[in-house]
């Protein structure tokens, strides 16, 4: 069965591969409007919430609308055919080429968003896609296949290009995919990453989220509390972009806790909190019964006392310390925040550290402060030389910025790369060039061969010949 998806694929993409840009450009803009459509788009985010149990409807619209909107304007300008790059100078020019099938695993918090993405920056390059959805995500990727069919035929392409393993979907069914393919892209558990890369295919996994944020005494403490609690909040914390914890500087702390309670955040006692640990980590490891639930569900499922709790936004928990033997300092995937204070903006950094080298390192920072000029920059880029992480945020709503947004000049992705840190080979968002081959014309240019004393003149200068 997977050999005959692998054959068809590797049909309808020997049809394509010839395309020009124009026609490559058309039948993108056409699979977008699978999902772009208001009545589909509804329809996708309406059957994800049914049948994965996970995240919000109306945010699952926006995340669905905004992400693929974005994804459209990067590829808008894109060249992906022919000629994408020419020096002269170097006498090389760059060829775009297909990397021919691609295998993608997507998780089941974002079975339309995720799909759709992963199929545009696949087409945009000429390749055809099989994914491997999460079982709970099928059904919602099955439907989004029959609209993205629909679009296809309307511009006569082959609608092999885009397929999907059947349901039941199995790990010996996707293992075969992913050593039958040229090229595995995969979002989600790190299981799936690590099957990805075993595969003995090349292949594109991420690294584990945990974002941690900064306000530091400089911060706007109310824009920086509704931009975390519209982060926390949205799509109930599905996002692996999603605010896990916050480092607040101790000076700050009153004000910073104040606003939070504003913007809706509820601090569990001690009694809660333990209550809130039993249900979320029993045995030390996160449960799916809180993942992507409201904060209420939360409070409902773990049987909260606090009457507060009942109708909050976002739960707040306290730490003083990190690892495996206090697990709010890791990934919850769900409306809770933990919170952790700091003496000044140094050890704000290093607790920050910490809970990286516990999880979540090679993926994420952000930082919320008014200050600007040299104290701004230096802050910046402190945390960039110092933390494990391929992205520093600031002043943004993370997990709405991580991945892109119209305000900053990330690329829109929902996979993003966390370097070595985060056991991969690349530490940026993945965009459409990663499904891209490059041939490169060299031509001759005229010998330019330096000599070793302009090459080790600061060591002969030191040390002499």
């Amino acid at each position: 069965m997977v050999e005959q998806l692998v054959a068809r694929a590797r049909v309808a993409q020997s049809q394509i591969d010839g395309y020009t840009q124009q026609q490559v450009d058309l039948m993108v803009s056409s699979v977008a409007w699978a999902i772009l459509e208001p009545a589909r788009n509804r329809t996708l985010a309406e059957m994800a919430v049914r049948d994965t149990g996970l995240g919000d409807i109306d945010d699952k619209i926006a995340k669905n609308f905004r992400k693929t909107l974005g994804l459209l304007r990067d590829l808008k300008a894109a060249q992906t055919v022919g000629v994408v790059r020419e020096d002269r100078e170097l006498g090389i020019t760059e060829v775009a080429r297909p990397v021919g099938v691609v295998a993608a695993i997507t998780p089941s918090t974002n079975p339309g968003a995720t799909p759709i993405n992963k199929i545009l920056n696949a087409l945009k390059c000429r390749n055809a896609i099989i994914l491997a959805p999460s079982p709970k995500g099928a059904s919602t990727c099955k439907q989004l296949l029959e609209y993205v069919h629909a679009q296809l035929k309307k511009v006569g392409a082959p609608v092999d290009l885009v397929q999907m393993l059947p349901e039941p979907i199995s790990k010996e069914t996707t293992q075969m995919l992913l050593r039958s393919v040229d090229l595995v892209v995969a979002t989600g558990s790190q299981s799936n990453i690590r099957a990805a890369y075993s595969s003995g295919t090349p292949a594109l996994g991420v690294g584990a989220g945990n974002v941690a944020v900064i306000i530091d005494e400089f911060a706007d403490f109310e824009n920086a509390a509704a931009k975390i609690c519209r982060s926390k909040t949205f799509d109930h914390a599905t996002s692996c972009s999603s605010e896990n914890g916050v480092v607040i500087i101790e000076s700050a702390y009153a004000a910073a806790m104040a606003a939070f309670d504003r913007a809706g955040g509820v601090v569990l006692d001690a009694g809660d909190q333990a209550r809130l640990q039993r249900v979320m980590f029993p045995e030390g490891k996160l449960s799916p019964r809180v993942t992507a639930k409201s904060a209420a569900e939360i409070a409902q499922i773990a049987g909260l006392q606090s009457p507060a709790a009942q109708t909050a936004r976002f739960l707040m928990v306290h730490e003083s310390s990190e690892g495996p033997d206090h697990p709010f300092s890791g990934e919850k995937l769900c409306p809770v925040l933990t919170v952790w204070r700091a003496a000044d903006f140094q050890q704000a950094i290093e607790r920050v550290a910490r809970i990286y080298a516990y999880q979540g390192a090679g993926h994420s920072v952000g930082l919320h402060t008014a200050a600007s000029g040299p104290v701004l920059e230096s802050r910046a880029a402190l945390m960039a030389e110092r933390l494990p992480v391929a992205r520093v945020i600031i002043n943004q709503a993370h997990a709405i910025a991580t991945g892109g947004s119209f305000d900053n000049g990330l690329p829109f992705s929902l996979s993003m790369g966390c370097g070595t840190w985060g056991k991969n080979s690349f530490s940026e968002n993945v965009h459409y060039r990663h499904y891209m081959n490059t041939t490169r014309i060299v031509r001759p240019i005229t010998e330019k061969i330096p000599t070793v004393e302009s090459l080790l003149d600061n060591y002969f200068e030191k040390f002499g010949h």
